[in-house]
């Protein structure tokens, strides 16, 4: 098989792959199998560069950083939608619509109210061409080259199999998210590069996808569900639901939760299970988007200066409870500022029992003048990330002692430091063991060296016996030394113990082997040197091209 034909056949592997996952929710091969896949196609790019077409699925991790974002026009406006948050609003939306039909019935379509960032991605001749944000509704920001790192969105809609072919425009408005795992991952990275975290998936998603260095947006993993259409000619269909069938058939993904109903009353019990599920999805919403579904009737509806008459959106009531802060445990990071983190009374809110709640910082506790034993009221935004949002002081009990900072390390005893005009405490001894570990297991995560195998468990036993004190001691592990470990798992309500053993130590040996042959930019960014991020870190490797050369740059350099 010719270089040209391999890489054709994982350019189609590759596209097929991403609709399972993403359209189908059907995924047929790990991660890492797909990572595998992607990196053969990169490599024989590199190696044939004549053989780049911008519509391969390469092109998604990224290219030179962006200067700005340049000001685009919507061919159609992108209008707000009116919110409501009870029954009876939405029993007059119907209403409203039957009257201004003349007495027709319409069905409608409803869709989860997925809390991110929209965006409209425009295909001419079935490739993508401009992909913009909302904006101010008629005028957006051009985000075409983030959007084509996210791999939910396709680059070519899918023309051949299909019912109907993309017509030669194409317009698809949708949510550009994040899985609530992701957030609370990069939400890590970004703690560890000592930020500030974001407070909402919503927030982060609109920061990064209006970042310049679209590498950045890459490894974020930002996802996408489609919720309607711009422009579009010619029109293939005459309602939203066979519109929604169609647009899956060219590659779009769209929620698996969307339904049809004929009558209001199938539309609020729809409402009323979507509730019950929502806890469960692993992506933040707020609420259901209730649309009609003829074309021809939201023409005849049409819409107000700033919203379509023919959509509303039910919003659904934020959850809180209140409970008991019963200790307050200071966490060591891997660059040694300490996370307040706050252990309550268990509390069951938005489906999940809640025993554990970030404080963020010393700055955060003071604001809110939070004691110990103090009641407290939970709020689990976006059906996440729980957060204390006051106290109450009335329940307060009498002698409670206010939350201090503290003076020394909880995990090595050191004096700590607060940066100047920061909430950041510190533990600034470089020999920290919980620093250690925290560092070893950023340097084996999948997004820097890649060491699969290397888990919690595993750095805790190698870092608590002495045979890590260092990176280097990776390198110098040999398989006898793993294999004996042993770890406690719990089995059919019993504790068991169990041994690592050859097998699988000398798999993990292998794979740190095979971490050396990992590029400058990702040992640089896992080394965990402060103020030295992913970005950092690429752009160091890109001007430097060596470790041998960084070291031996002076600071102006």
């Amino acid at each position: 098989m010719s270089p040209a034909q391999r890489i054709a056949q994982l350019r189609e592997e590759i596209r097929f792959h991403d609709r399972k996952y993403y359209v189908e929710a059907r995924p047929v091969i790990s991660d890492r199998e797909y990572d595998r896949l992607m990196q053969e196609l990169i490599d024989l790019e590199r190696q044939h560069p004549e053989l780049v077409a911008p519509d391969s699925p390469t092109q998604r991790v990224g290219g030179e950083v962006q200067t700005e974002l340049k000001s685009v026009r919507h061919a159609v406006p992108m209008l707000s939608i009116d919110n409501t948050y009870n029954e009876g609003e939405i029993r007059a939306f119907d209403e409203r619509v039957r009257k201004l039909l003349g007495g027709e019935q319409p069905a409608y379509v409803l869709e989860p109210k997925i809390d991110g960032t929209s965006i409209n991605l425009r295909y001419e001749d079935g490739r993508l061409v401009l992909a913009a944000t909302r904006g101010r509704g008629d005028v957006g920001d051009d985000v075409t080259v983030n959007a084509r790192t996210i791999r939910a969105i396709p680059l070519v809609l899918k023309a051949e199999g299909v019912s109907v072919e993309p017509p030669p425009i194409v317009e698809i408005r949708g949510e550009v998210y994040m899985n609530n795992e992701d957030f609370q991952r990069v939400n890590r990275e970004i703690e560890a590069a000592g930020e500030e975290p974001y407070a909402n998936p919503r927030n982060l998603t609109s920061g990064t996808l209006r970042r310049l260095d679209p590498k950045i947006v890459a490894r974020r993993r930002l996802r996408f569900l489609a919720h309607g259409l711009g422009q579009v000619e010619p029109l293939p269909v005459e309602s939203y639901w066979e519109w929604t069938r169609l647009v899956r058939e060219w590659g779009i993904p769209l929620p698996q939760e969307i339904s049809r109903a004929e009558h209001i009353d199938d539309v609020l019990a729809r409402i009323h299970e979507f509730e019950q599920l929502r806890p469960q999805l692993p992506y933040m919403t707020d609420g259901m988007v209730v649309k009609v579904d003829s074309f021809a009737q939201r023409e005849r509806l049409g819409a107000t200066s700033k919203s379509p008459r023919w959509v509303v959106a039910y919003k659904y009531e934020t959850e809180q409870q209140p409970t008991v802060l019963k200790e307050v445990r200071w966490q060591v990071g891997k660059g040694g500022n300490l996370t307040p983190v706050g252990v309550l009374e268990p509390v069951f809110i938005g489906g999940v029992t809640v025993t554990n709640v970030t404080l963020h910082n010393i700055d955060q506790i003071e604001r809110l003048d939070l004691h110990l034993g103090d009641t407290v009221i939970i709020e689990r935004a976006g059906e996440v990330i729980p957060y204390v949002v006051q106290a109450v002081p009335e329940k307060r009990p009498h002698g409670a002692r206010p939350i201090k900072a503290p003076t020394r390390c909880p995990a090595c005893q050191s004096k700590v430091e607060r940066e100047a005009d920061t909430p950041y405490i510190r533990c600034v001894n470089p020999a920290c063991p919980a620093q250690l570990k925290e560092r070893l297991r950023w340097f084996c995560h999948r997004g820097q060296m890649d060491i699969e195998g290397m888990g919690d468990v595993l750095i805790d036993q190698l870092v608590e016996r002495g045979l890590l004190r260092e990176f280097a001691d990776l390198y110098r592990l040999e398989p006898e030394q793993i294999a004996s470990l042993t770890s406690e798992v719990e089995q059919r309500g019993k504790l068991v113990t169990r041994t690592v053993g050859e097998k699988v130590a000398r798999k993990v040996i292998d794979n740190i082997a095979a971490s050396r042959s990992r590029p400058l930019e990702r040992l640089l960014a896992g080394l965990g040197i402060r103020h030295v991020g992913n970005r950092v870190a690429h752009l160091l490797a890109t001007h430097f091209g060596s470790l041998d050369a960084l070291a031996a740059a002076t600071p102006e350099e």
